[in-house]
């Protein structure tokens, strides 16, 4: 299984943290993870063109089992991967930390939702998914 990691983009990094895991807790229990700012702009060591990283984007999520969208902060970029990923039939979870606002749109196309409070909480969860 193939889980593409969607998540707030950061020009600093300050959400590598993050990043990994969400990743780690995804390879503990199976998946394969594909985040964009990890794995083709190398945490900033390339830089694609919007249009060029919009059509990997795609790409990636095609190839794709389900789309995984951390919540925890918002961004523009988050919904239309999630938009994109259900009009395709691939399955959205959405995450965040406890006390995120969540917007209805992306739960009205989640097919589950997980509120943590500690990155350790996304093991079990992934678990079941």
């Amino acid at each position: 299984m193939r889980a593409y990691i969607s998540i707030k983009y950061c020009a600093d990094n300050s959400n590598r943290n993050c990043i990994e895991k969400i990743a780690s807790a995804l390879e503990q229990n199976g998946f394969e993870t594909v985040c964009i700012t990890r794995d083709i702009e190398k945490w900033g060591q390339f830089e694609l063109s919007p249009e060029k990283l919009m059509q990997r984007t795609f790409a990636e999520i095609d190839s794709s089992d389900l789309i995984v969208v951390d919540l925890t902060e918002k961004g523009v970029g988050l919904g239309i991967e999630a938009g994109y990923a259900y009009a395709k039939g691939i399955p959205v979870v959405v995450v965040a930390k406890k006390g995120s606002e969540i917007s209805a749109t992306l739960q009205g196309i989640s097919q589950q939702l997980f509120l943590y409070d500690e990155f350790d909480d996304l093991t079990y969860f992934f678990k079941d998914t």
